[in-house]
């Protein structure tokens, strides 16, 4: 903890999952373990198709269901047959004559039903004592043996298979695949993200491994349509490959909130007062077994904690990696703006639209500015009659500096232009007064 202050600074701290606060219980969809909370009922007629696959309803069923199925199997199928056995031997009178040396009996000492059960077991079993025997002279004990031989590998193929089947089941193998407790939310690579950490306890590998993400939350359509715990799927790279997994140490899953995320008008305000939860599925095959497993666990709204980050478990030591499943759940805080994604954008738009205003406001000024230099070109058809007659006689260089301002509008005119004007206009043959009043005329229009 002391190398994480160093490394981060003393304003981080390390908290436990709960965040400190007190947790809010409710219904879960998904368990923390993987189980789902959902159960059917009123099936009404429906529940015929259970039997139809029997197979599968047998290895669904918990392990004292189907320990209890096995041996009452078995103990029946044992009974029936032993007392058909001994109805064959009754009907025959090999009961009553099974020790009389020169009558040739069904089946060689069985005197009683005991007998007849032991009989069938070392026939079933194929043990075969050689004490008890079927004869030649009993057709109806042959084909009582044909049936037996049948039923008995029928019942061995369909309850050890599913025995079997039952004790391979990869569900045991998800239990040494790690998810941790919360899920934070922070900034990665600039951008808000949401993260949850997985990891693999055994050495053995899971290979094609895959990570998926659903969002649970109950919403109203914009036609009024109530749908409850509608699911939405959550991108945790599916477009860039990130969600296929080469889960040798633990990792780090990120969902990045954009505007296509469903938590982009999430803030940490928001999440108080919002109900929803994030099922996290993973799948892959168990490399020893070649078959497929899946993970399961869940987040609520409350095991959100924002502004946090995991803390690293990864150390290098004498030619290996390290990995300290001690700090697996841990979390520190980070600086994170409490503010949505949505709210962000609209900020960061807000502040470049008043910054624009100051480039439209000097375009205005230009264009004013143009035009009023087009106005001053034209004012004289607006000065004295005696003004306009020396303008007319007298083709000199303001007036053609005039002209040239007034063909261009994309230069700024201003009252130093006409002063520069004024100055070097030539001013002679008695008519300095006149101009002199004709571009003090152009001045007080031009500050007008």
């Amino acid at each position: 903890m002391a190398a994480v202050r160093r490394k981060f600074g003393d304003e981080y701290q390390a908290v436990g999952p709960g965040g400190g606060g007190a947790r809010r219980e409710r219904q879960r969809f998904v368990d923390k373990n993987g189980r789902c909370n959902v159960q059917h009922g009123n099936l009404g007629g429906e529940s015929s198709r259970y039997l139809s696959d029997l197979f599968t309803t047998l290895v669904d069923l918990k392990w004292r269901w189907n320990l209890l199925i096995f041996l009452l199997t078995y103990t029946v199928a044992w009974l029936v047959m032993a007392s058909m056995w001994w109805g064959i031997a009754y009907l025959r009178g090999d009961l009553h004559r099974a020790h009389d040396d020169t009558y040739s009996p069904c089946v060689a000492n069985v005197y009683n039903f005991p007998s007849a059960f032991l009989f069938f077991i070392e026939t079933e079993a194929t043990i075969g004592y050689g004490h008890r025997y079927i004869t030649e002279r009993c057709p109806e004990g042959i084909v009582l043996f044909l049936f037996q031989s049948l039923l008995g590998s029928i019942v061995d193929a369909f309850l050890i298979g599913c025995m079997f089947i039952k004790m391979s089941q990869p569900k045991k193998r998800a239990e040494t695949l790690m998810f941790s407790r919360a899920a934070v939310v922070s900034q990665r690579d600039g951008k808000l993200c949401l993260m949850f950490r997985v990891g693999n306890l055994r050495n053995s590998h899971m290979v094609s491994a895959q990570i998926r993400c659903k969002l649970i939350k109950s919403r109203q359509t914009p036609e009024g349509e109530f749908l409850p715990l509608d699911q939405c799927e959550l991108d945790v790279g599916f477009g860039t490959g990130a969600d296929q997994l080469f889960l040798v140490s633990p990792l780090t899953i990120c969902h990045e909130i954009n505007s296509k995320s469903p938590f982009f008008c999430l803030s940490q305000r928001s999440l108080r007062s919002e109900q929803f939860e994030i099922v996290v599925i993973l799948e892959g095959i168990v490399e020893t077994t070649g078959m497929t497993c899946q993970a399961r666990t869940s987040y609520t709204e409350d095991e959100v904690l924002w502004g946090h980050r995991f803390l690293p478990v990864m150390s290098l030591e004498d030619g290996f990696f390290r990995v300290d499943y001690s700090q697996f759940h841990a979390t520190f805080e980070v600086p994170t703006p409490p503010y949505s994604v949505k709210e962000q954008e609209e900020n960061l738009s807000l502040s470049s639209s008043l910054n624009s205003p100051i480039d439209n406001n000097k375009t205005r000024r230009e264009k004013v500015c143009s035009l009023d230099c087009i106005d001053i070109a034209g004012e004289k058809n607006k000065l004295p009659f005696k003004l306009q007659k020396i303008s007319l006689r007298k083709e000199d260089l303001p007036r053609r500096a005039l002209r040239m301002s007034s063909s261009n509008t994309g230069k700024t005119c201003s009252t130093g232009d006409l002063l520069n004007i004024q100055e070097m206009s030539p001013i002679s043959n008695g008519e300095d007064g006149d101009e002199r009043i004709q571009l003090k005329a152009l001045k007080m229009n031009a500050e007008a």
